[in-house]
């Protein structure tokens, strides 16, 4: 098993820079996201974010990757490579992206991901919060532009619960032990929601979270369910990139002839929630959202640790 590489906290700050180009690239790619726009073009946006900010794409020409962002729509599970796919209101996308910056002689990397349904108003961390703190997910999955039908709730509830599921895990990793704890939560969250939506998510195995630095991917695997055995201590020096992926029916996937594609073999729907979180002696700080977590974390009375890159 590779080694677990332990970040100083100047080291964290630099990755602090990287994590807040990626927000920036999330910004830019949700007032860019419409019905009728070419998945390239939003690739495009992505590759202007990080240019303007001096940064580098982690993606682009990763083992061959040929665009800066993963743009999987609908069925998609990861991977979804950016071409002349047109999205349509009621579409669930996901846009799962990095970017780097160089310090110290390094590569320093930064790495999310993030959900939406094509046509939906966009809900803010503070406002999904809101809604997380008072127990209930419905003014979420119910608020849309669109007539209301089964398929768009369904995908509108999988969002949610995918990034609920997100914030349930990264919470955990301020008062746990064993990185373990990230996978209890998300299992947690799905059989919690299975009940109050009246079906269960499917959580993909397949793909992890895992650790992050000097390299885009790292030692430790992160996983997103829970497994035998014992899992790796927490401790100050530690980044973790969370991003667990539901899906509304199997868990089981199959890969396109370009190598990259990911989707479920059996057509549901599928989405992705992601962040890079630092741990520090005094606490976690979420390194990829612009308040370092504050909005997100406040329903699990979790305060952040706040870094200025």
């Amino acid at each position: 098993m590779s080694k677990i590489e332990i970040k100083t906290r100047e080291q964290i700050l630099h990755m602090r820079r990287a994590g807040l180009v990626v927000a920036d690239i999330h910004r830019a790619l949700r007032e860019a996201t419409r019905e009728g726009v070419r998945a390239r073009e939003l690739d495009a946006v992505c590759a202007d974010v990080i240019a303007r900010a001096g940064a580098h794409s982690n993606f682009l020409n990763y083992y061959g990757y040929p665009a800066t962002v993963c743009i999987s729509i609908n069925d998609v599970v990861v991977h979804g490579i950016p071409g002349n796919q047109i999205l349509h209101d009621g579409d669930i996308v996901t846009f799962d992206c990095g970017a780097w910056i160089s310090a110290q002689g390094k590569q320093w990397h930064g790495d999310a991901a993030f959900s939406m349904i094509v046509g939906d108003p966009w809900v803010s961390d503070e406002e999904f919060a809101a809604n997380r703190g008072a127990g209930a997910l419905g003014p979420i999955v119910t608020a849309s532009t669109h007539e209301g039908n089964a398929l768009l709730q369904r995908r509108r509830q999988l969002d949610a619960l995918t990034r609920e599921s997100l914030w349930a895990a990264l919470a955990s990793l301020a008062t746990s032990r064993r990185l373990s704890c990230v996978g209890a939560a998300v299992e947690n969250v799905v059989a919690d929601r299975a009940e109050e939506f009246g079906w269960e998510a499917g959580i993909i195995e397949e793909f992890t979270g895992h650790g992050i630095g000097t390299a885009m991917h790292q030692a430790p695997e992160v996983l997103n369910y829970r497994a035998r055995g014992i899992s790796p201590k927490l401790q100050p020096g530690m980044v973790l990139a969370v991003e667990p992926m539901l899906t509304t029916g199997s868990i089981d996937t199959i890969t396109e002839s370009d190598e990259w594609t990911v989707r479920s073999i059996d057509g549901s729907d599928a989405a992705q929630w992601e962040h890079t979180v630092a741990i520090l002696d005094d606490g976690i700080s979420i390194l990829t959202a612009t308040d370092s977590g504050v909005a997100g974390l406040a329903p699990y009375g979790i305060e952040p640790v706040i870094l200025d890159a």
